[in-house]
């Protein structure tokens, strides 16, 4: 008899996904302590996981288990077929994610196996990740950087998840770097004069983006993404009930200098958003926005003013204006207006590790990698 039973989680079931949301807690506080980790959102996550809520679930198929020992939730995997991915790439890829386990490579191996058999049947013949449910959210395990905080809505785990792939027959396929750019000193001359130039040869007019027109501002944000972004790695393209309901809670996080649009003769060509870093705020709500976290939410926010950083999370160029600084001059504009906040600097990312031109440009404005996230593959064999 195995020391574990692995339970599915329909999500119908309201009280089976409350343990499943859960999890993270239990290996957090109890299996790897770390005073770095921030606990998400209650509230968050059990919309995440309603289909009633989020419209992911209308183009993909998933299934969720807990592991419990002796009655207690130790562990948790997801597995997804997402038919978008399909349509996009003509290959039948799934995900495994949500991934949650103690140092057990049999409790590991028997979860990530279960995510297998679940989309061996639909024809699966390569599975990816981990992921929450795509790559347009969290992805990838932290390799690296366990001493510091994560970023802005960045993945966070013990450093022997890598160890644990491996040991489920899992291999790399591709790493994301996060970094860290400190302007207290100001950018290098020549990054700043360089961003001068393009502005003044491309005819770039410059923009914040208008927050109370968030919902046509995301409309023409989506356009520029979906284009901007369709030749890289693991890219899906996103819908436009997805995409305003992912932004729905990126405004949340958002000041209103820190959203930029760059357009040229009127129309829109590329587009930076940068979000407030709030998790030194998330951590002491422990998960919970009632009765007091909202308030507590709002006085650090609006009152105290206790955010001391962003992440450029978005940034997106249309095919048309690549390759001519674009990404540059947004990144200069975003970091200037971070300092005129007060914010001693901010981090970028995710970047593709073979986006080399991306990378180069970072490392110009004196960037420096503070942490990598890593994916992993496995092929599937058709069934009996």
């Amino acid at each position: 008899m195995p020391r574990f039973e692995l339970v599915e989680v329909p999500l119908s079931d309201r009280a089976l996904v409350e343990r499943f949301i859960r999890v993270p807690w239990h290996i957090h506080r109890n299996v790897w302590p770390n005073e770095h980790w921030v606990p998400p959102l209650l509230m968050d996550r059990r919309d995440f996981l309603n289909p009633k809520k989020n419209p992911f679930f209308e183009h993909a198929q998933c299934a969720f288990w807990l592991a419990t020992v002796d009655g207690q939730d130790v562990a948790r995997i997801a597995a997804v077929h997402d038919i978008d991915y399909e349509r996009h790439h003509g290959e039948r890829v799934g995900y495994f994610g949500m991934f949650e386990c103690p140092d057990d490579p049999e409790l590991a191996r028997a979860l990530i196996d279960q995510a297998l058999d679940w989309l061996r049947p639909r024809g699966i013949t390569r599975v990816i990740g981990p992921t929450e449910l795509s790559m347009n959210y969290l992805f990838g395990v932290l390799v690296d950087a366990f001493d510091r905080e994560p970023g802005m809505n960045m993945p966070f785990n013990p450093p022997y998840y890598d160890a644990l792939m491996a040991s489920a027959g899992l291999r790399k396929v591709k790493d994301v770097f996060q970094w860290g750019i400190d302007v207290r000193e100001g950018l290098p001359s020549r990054v700043e004069r360089m961003a001068g130039l393009i502005k003044t040869r491309e005819s770039i007019q410059l923009r914040n983006i208008d927050l109370s027109d968030w919902s046509n501002e995301v409309e023409r944000t989506l356009e520029i993404y979906n284009e901007a972004w369709e030749d890289n790695w693991g890219f899906v393209p996103i819908g436009r009930k997805e995409y305003q309901h992912i932004a729905k809670d990126l405004k949340m996080v958002m000041h209103p200098t820190m959203g930029l649009m760059a357009e040229v003769d009127g129309e829109p060509v590329a587009f930076a958003l940068t979000i407030m870093n709030i998790n030194p705020i998330l951590k002491k709500l422990d998960g919970r926005l009632f009765p007091t976290g909202l308030l507590r939410l709002l006085w650090d926010l609006k009152v105290a003013k206790r955010v001391r950083s962003g992440r450029l999370v978005l940034m997106g160029i249309k095919a048309g204006y690549r390759r001519r600084g674009i990404e540059t001059l947004l990144s200069v504009e975003s970091f200037r207006a971070g300092r005129a906040l007060g914010w001693p600097g901010g981090e970028i990312g995710w970047t593709l590790e073979d986006n080399d031109m991306v990378n180069r440009a970072i490392e110009a404005m004196r960037g420096e990698k503070i942490a990598t996230y890593r994916m992993y593959e496995t092929e599937l064999a058709p069934p009996p």
